[in-house]
């Protein structure tokens, strides 16, 4: 291999995006077809679901999308009446965010259909290589000052 050619197929950043896309996607095809969700809204779903109230500043941190996109999230999650939007007392430029029962109700039919499809993706490895990829992920996330 020439010094200043990159594999692509052997780099590591890409390899794990590829692989993360290739997850999310067949993920995908689940809360798409159950409510015709895109990512970002299942996202932002599965983000206030899990920890109630939030801004979109802290759902653009927690999922990793840009504000953009949890905008659209929002907007739609908004429309479809399955999240409701409360202006902050001391800083009119902040939103607090939380579901309404109906995207509550969304949410909780979907975790055990999230849950099932790990579950499903993780019954395909060994129980030596489940254990080396939550290990392998835990120490990149540490490497990178994750948690």
């Amino acid at each position: 291999m020439e010094p200043d050619i990159l594999e692509l197929e052997s780099f590591l950043p890409y390899r794990l995006y590829r692989l993360a896309d290739a997850v999310s996607r067949e993920f995908s095809k689940i809360y798409r077809d159950r409510h015709g969700l895109t990512r970002p809204e299942w996202r932002t779903l599965s983000g206030l679901g899990q920890r109630g109230t939030m801004t979109a500043t802290e759902l653009g941190e927690q999922s990793a999308m840009h504000k953009t996109k949890v905008s659209r999230a929002v907007a739609e999650l908004e429309r479809r009446r399955w999240l409701t939007r409360t202006p902050d007392e001391t800083d009119r430029r902040v939103e607090h965010l939380a579901l309404t029962k109906a995207g509550l109700a969304a949410y909780r039919e979907m975790v055990p259909l999230a849950k099932a499809f790990e579950r499903e993706l993780l019954a395909r490895l060994s129980n030596q290589e489940r254990a080396a990829i939550a290990r392998g992920v835990a120490a990149l996330e540490m490497a990178l000052g994750g948690k």
